[in-house]
């Protein structure tokens, strides 16, 4: 593979297969080499499979197992990290496997069902990620010997007797094992399969891949035929992965295709940019500028986001700003923001985006100050269904607030603004940003581990859609404004919450019971699930309605005490009095 540029990945790679003094090869293999934006989002795949001997269709299976990963790895999407996609992909061709053998006439013998071992490896940006089960072997080469990077799974009888522990399609349910491997570039990684690994020693291998370095075919070849010169009875598989070239930082098509363009002129109504018109501003801050415009062509109404020039010259700001496309762009949600489709060249820096006509939640507040409970929860459980459609991708909003939900004329609530948000699939391939400890919400909104310069999770943004139900049920804040101002986890612990109950609100009890475990300060002790919020905020556990029928005392002893202490202190002050 020819290096792109310097700033993309590049390998080479060696490949060979012989079914050796066998009658057939039951080992598969194979790679995938993307072009961008693949490359970047999805990385580089290689894979090996070794059917077991007392099996009739282990080749079968072998193929299903190296094919169906390379060739559904790519369909997953690109929001999903390497680890969480790979999985996916391997537990359903695993059960896949599973099921044939269970329908065939070897479903009381799994050893003559549709089981193979699997390595297999993706290298996105400047890390390799490993896969394995069975006993094919992945190693790196270190010096003049190869390293293992993974352990077999056998299980041995006797001295000479083994079984495999552990493979594809052994059972309904997979335990693979997986490693992240950090690279440089001139690494090298060799996949192989016991028919060689077990005939020649590391050194041996070592000396041989060395032998051959300008030519990874040659070297694999080399592998298999001095295993076989050495009475190797078992199919041979060799694959030798080279890194010559890595990225500099992750990068992403429409990053790539937008970002280097300057700053648009001054907008004003009736301006033209590349083939829109706009109407009106509707927004602007220091961050950014959103006007209403209207497809020349069609007509079709569009929301046009600019970014302020300061911003414009910061990287990060430009990828966070672009980003937001992206990521409208990937989310099929009727509570999520879309972009349109837009097919002709940009000249400037800006993004398009559905235009939404209706009112921000924030003004939906202003107009609706006492709110009760049944006009809360609809607002409450479209918002959630909007993040759960960001967390089903691995992704987090981290910037929800009331300015950030829109509810359109129909009465559909839809986030908006995602510029804040953490998408895992390009986290992992970024060397510095997403994680860098900045916070990025709005910090009456944003959960206390950010404070604490903890990564953000699902519980992070069921945190903030708590405060924003908190609000729209009592006007206020749980914690004031002093989240913001814990930077300690000891600090964190002292955060007292304000009871939502009040003598003119008609709220149920356990209604504040159940705001106060999702508001919790620490992450754990919220609700695992963002569903469980939203459902007890309709059908309240024996858990939670138990909590709230217990008397102060003991639902909340600090409070209690405070005001035990308070009508005391008002006793003393009334008896000084008089």
């Amino acid at each position: 593979m020819n290096a792109m540029s310097q700033k993309a990945l590049t390998i080479s790679l060696g490949q060979h297969s012989d079914k050796g003094r066998k009658p057939s090869n039951q080992d598969f293999y194979g790679a995938y080499l993307p072009t961008e934006p693949q490359l970047s989002t999805k990385g580089i795949a290689i894979a090996l499979a070794d059917g077991i001997s007392s099996s009739e269709v282990s080749r079968e299976a072998s193929e299903a197992a190296v094919g169906g990963f390379l060739n559904d790895y790519y369909a997953t999407p690109a929001t999903w990290t390497v680890k969480t996609s790979a999985q996916r992909v391997l537990q359903a061709t695993n059960a896949w496997l599973y099921a044939q053998t269970r329908q065939s006439q070897h479903r009381y013998d799994l050893d003559r069902g549709y089981v193979c071992t699997l390595s297999a490896m993706v290298i996105k940006s400047t890390t390799a990620h490993l896969f394995h089960v069975g006993d094919s072997r992945i190693y790196q080469l270190a010096g003049n010997t190869l390293e293992p990077l993974t352990e077999d799974h056998r299980f041995w009888a006797s001295r000479e007797i083994s079984h495999l522990s552990r493979a594809m399609g052994a059972g309904q349910h997979l335990e693979l094992d997986y490693r992240a491997v950090s690279l440089n570039t001139g690494d090298v990684f060799l996949l192989t399969t016991d028919g060689v690994y077990e005939w020649l020693t590391r050194a041996e291998m070592a000396a041989l891949v060395h032998a051959h370095w300008g030519d990874l075919d040659a070297a694999a070849e080399a592998l298999v035929a001095v295993a076989l010169e050495k009475g190797s009875d078992d199919n041979l598989t060799a694959q030798i992965v080279r890194i010559d070239g890595l990225p500099e930082r992750h990068s992403n098509e429409l990053y790539e295709a937008i970002s280097a363009l300057p700053s648009p002129p001054e907008l004003r109504a009736g301006s033209e940019l590349d083939g829109y018109r706009i109407v009106r501003q509707l927004h602007a801050s220091s961050r950014s500028h959103v006007y209403l415009a209207e497809e020349i062509q069609s007509g079709d109404k569009v929301a046009l986001k600019t970014l302020s020039t300061e911003l414009s010259q910061d990287p990060a700001s430009v990828e966070r700003f672009v980003r937001e496309e992206w990521i409208a762009r990937r989310i099929d949600n009727v509570h999520v923001l879309k972009a349109p489709a837009q097919e002709r060249p940009r000249h400037y820096l800006y993004t398009v985006l559905a235009y939404i006509e209706g009112q921000t939640l924030t003004q939906w507040m202003r107009d609706h100050p006492n709110a009760d409970l049944a006009s809360v929860r609809p607002i409450v459980e479209q918002i959630a269904k909007g993040l759960r459609a960001f967390h089903r991708l691995e992704m987090l909003h981290q910037d929800l607030r009331p300015d950030n939900v829109m509810i359109d004329s129909h009465g559909t609530v839809k986030l908006i603004d995602f510029g804040a948000a953490k998408v895992a699939g390009i986290a992992e391939a970024e060397s510095e940003g997403q994680d860098s400890g900045d916070i990025l919400g709005t910090a009456q909104y944003t959960a206390p581990e950010y404070f604490l310069g903890q990564g953000g999770t699902p519980q992070a943004d069921q945190y903030s859609l708590a405060v924003i139900t908190y609000q729209m049920l009592t006007g206020t804040l749980p914690y004031g404004t002093e989240v913001a101002k814990t930077r300690t986890r000891a600090a964190q612990h002292k955060l007292a919450y304000q009871s939502a109950l009040g003598e003119n609100r008609e709220l149920p009890a356990w209604v504040d019971e159940v705001l106060k475990k999702a508001l919790h300060p620490n992450p754990h002790k919220r609700f695992p699930a963002l569903s469980e919020f939203v459902f007890e905020l309709r059908s309240p556990s024996s858990p939670l309605l138990k909590r709230a029928q217990l008397p102060l005392l003991e639902r909340d002893p600090a409070l209690f005490w405070k005001g035990v202490s308070l009508v005391l202190a008002l006793v003393v002050v009334a008896l000084l009095v008089r």
